[in-house]
């Protein structure tokens, strides 16, 4: 069985609004997650203080930064940034069809995870639609090195990820985390971690005008004697590359549509991520694009997921 909970494409139920600090700028943020029609896929929609409002499609096609956080835009120079972890609680809850209405040019960090936005997800609900749900199966390897750093996609049954960290600091050190991200698993192994830095980063990117929002509440921090200083500690032993699986989930988001597949990757970060996504998506050979056998289907097997036309390409608009 693939890690596909349904054949019917999802929206959230209702609306749903959640308020917090951008990372980097610092300021309030307030995000409202409205119901998406069927084929709509992921909108983010960046609301202006003169109430202009703009769209931009959550696609790989979008990215026009990836340095300190993924960020999407659009022609007319409109971006929203840290938008990974609100795209892997999307992406891991199979929820296809959703508006993110923005009023500032990042979304909130909350506590550093995607937690608050499972609740609010959860909180809004999830409901069918009349219209059968697309995927993206891996055919061939598809492989990207950058550097020291590599990742590539693979053919497999699941939606599956095997991600290895290697840190020279004894605070982190070399970590792996491997396995098929459903529902079930991102709510009870990744979607608490938190994103990361340490201090001696961090005081450079205040200089910079960066990171203006971080603190312990949001980020775990390594202290320059390679100690994590959080009061609480850890969420987990291995939280540091379970942060980094998350990221991935919500990075590969940007398909356009699941992926069927297996991602590798070796010391990556937002950057490889968004390299080998472009990579596979522009191999027309690497994948297929697949459907469920029936709008009513609740299991179904990968072999019976049905290839349709390979003009569907949702990541190209």
């Amino acid at each position: 069985m693939i890690s596909i909970s349904s054949g019917n494409q999802t929206t959230i139920a209702h609306h749903v609004s959640l308020s917090g600090i951008g990372v980097h700028s610092g300021a309030e943020v307030t995000v409202r997650l409205h119901p998406g029609d069927i084929d709509s896929g992921v909108i983010f929609r960046r609301v202006f203080a003169d109430g202009r409002r703009e769209d931009i499609r959550a696609v790989s096609s979008k990215v026009v930064a990836t340095d300190l956080c993924t960020v999407i835009g659009s022609a007319s120079g409109a971006t929203i940034g840290t938008i990974e972890h609100v795209m892997a609680a999307i992406a891991a809850l199979d929820v296809d069809n959703i508006i993110i209405e923005v009023d500032g040019a990042e979304m909130p960090i909350m506590d550093g995870s995607a937690r608050a936005f499972v609740e609010a997800i959860d909180e809004a609900g999830i409901v069918q639609l009349e219209a059968r749900r697309r995927f993206i199966r891996v055919r061939k390897p598809v492989r990207v090195e950058m550097g020291g750093s590599w990742g590539e996609f693979l053919p497999h049954g699941t939606t599956r990820y095997e991600v290895t960290i290697d840190f020279d600091s004894a605070a982190i050190g070399r970590q792996v985390w491997a396995g098929d991200v459903t529902a079930g698993v991102f709510r009870s192994e990744l979607a608490r971690s938190r994103t990361f830095g340490f201090m001696r980063d961090v005081e450079k990117l205040w200089a910079a005008g960066f990171a203006l929002g971080a603190s312990l509440e949001n980020a775990v921090v390594v202290s320059d004697d390679d100690s994590v200083i959080n009061a609480e500690g850890l969420r987990y032993s291995d939280e540091f590359v379970r942060h980094k699986t998350l990221d991935a989930v919500g990075d590969l988001a940007l398909a356009g549509a699941p992926i069927i597949g297996c991602f590798r990757s070796y010391r990556g970060g937002h950057k490889l991520n968004a390299i080998a996504l472009k990579a596979l998506l522009d191999d027309l050979s690497a994948y297929d694009i697949v459907e469920a056998p029936s709008a009513g289907a609740q299991r179904f097997r990968r072999a019976d997921l049905v290839a349709v036309s390979p003009s569907f390409a949702p990541w190209a608009h």
